[in-house]
């Protein structure tokens, strides 16, 4: 597995590689994040999300990886339920490929992945219930206790099992950035005080996992959970996870990242004013930047549904030429996001998504005004 992580020289060299798309704002840091805070990371980051788990897929996302790390995105989003665990050994091959012909060094790329879902091994096996038992419950990696909706576990020793096969899978030896993947998923079956216990037990684990040498940062990455009025049931507070993180490593944690869906569509981590940072009511956004936590936006293009049939005000007001390339725009623009992350199954993807990187993010001003419109 190879060494290192991202830094911040090695960012710093590599924005410096594109000084066409430094000069367009493209790359940015995760801000008021201490350790963090110097990365320079692409404002446009590679999700490996969709696909078929098979050889064709496999080819379209390695050749997609290769077209983007070398035209400047450095920020690739996974995770080992993607695809059955295709999608990490295709960032992995693609990062071999990069490194072996000194196109990119480790300390230049950003990768982040996820645990929480069952994962199969690369296909669906003749007996899916048999392949759990034997893998993760036979073996002892869970206890069927610890277990929601016979697919969701964020147990320690689960948790710790799945970084290590994110770890070979990549051929990382560290990797920059583990998320909970959809933790609130738990909260279906458990009670808020039981997933705050279970929080605070993964959380306490991956702190190890970084003292260890094998994470830099570990966060969330949600669906609902920053996005749901506070008093949902799959609702969680961010303060209240930032407070856990406290306890376990006080002000030193390395809880410093989240992940949420931020599209046309699905605005509400801006527009939302659902979390309470000091007895104060405020957006995810806000409450993130207060708390020293990233945020990261995931389906930026609403799985492909905003790239036609957007209202025309949307492209009078940002810009662009093609709807994706507006949704694009109107992502990456969003004051306090660092990424907002594009699913790019093939390089012609990457070419096209990597059209709005060569002018700056919309103006404030002019970006507000799409609330404007939509309420009117």
């Amino acid at each position: 597995m190879r060494a290192g992580f991202a830094t911040s020289e090695g960012t710093s060299r590599y924005r410096d590689r594109f000084p066409q798309l430094s000069e367009a704002e493209f790359f940015r840091h995760p801000q008021a994040v201490p350790g963090a805070a110097d990365l320079w990371l692409s404002s446009l980051g590679l999700g490996t999300y969709l696909g078929e788990p098979d050889d064709a897929t496999d080819v379209g996302y390695t050749e997609a990886i290769l077209l983007a790390v070398r035209s400047g995105i450095n920020v690739l989003d996974t995770a080992i339920n993607y695809r059955h665990q295709r999608s990490e050994r295709n960032i992995g091959a693609a990062l071999e490929q990069l490194l072996g012909t000194g196109d990119v060094r480790r300390d230049e790329v950003f990768v982040s992945t996820k645990a929480g879902y069952l994962s199969f091994d690369a296909n669906l096996p003749p007996d899916p219930r048999g392949y759990f038992q034997r893998e993760y419950i036979d073996s002892g990696v869970l206890n069927p206790k610890e277990l929601v909706g016979g697919m969701h576990c964020m147990a320690p020793d689960y948790l710790q099992n799945q970084i290590e096969r994110s770890r070979k899978n990549l051929g990382l030896e560290t990797i920059d950035l583990f998320y909970l993947h959809n933790p609130e998923t738990q909260l279906a079956e458990v009670s808020p005080v039981l997933f705050r216990e279970r929080l605070k037990r993964a959380f306490a684990m991956l702190e190890s996992s970084v003292k260890a040498g094998k994470l830099c940062y570990y966060g969330m990455a949600t669906w609902n959970a920053f996005r749901v009025a506070e008093g949902s049931r799959d609702y969680i507070s961010l303060a209240m996870a930032a407070d856990l993180a406290r306890e376990i490593a006080g002000q030193a944690h390395h809880f410093r990242f989240i992940q949420l869906p931020f599209n046309l569509a699905m605005p509400e981590a801006y527009a939302l004013a659902n979390q309470s940072v000091v007895k104060k009511n405020v957006s995810v956004l806000t409450a993130a930047g207060q708390l020293g936590i990233a945020v990261v936006g995931s389906a930026s293009l609403y799985q492909g549904r905003l790239t036609h049939s957007l209202p025309p005000f949307i492209r009078q007001t940002l810009g662009m030429k093609s709807d994706g390339e507006n949704a694009i725009q109107f992502a990456r623009s969003a004051p306090g996001f660092t990424t907002a992350l594009v699913g790019m199954a093939h390089k012609e993807h990457v070419a096209a998504n990597l059209k709005p990187a060569l002018l700056p993010p919309a103006r404030l001003e002019e970006w507000q005004k799409l609330f404007s419109s939509r309420e009117a």
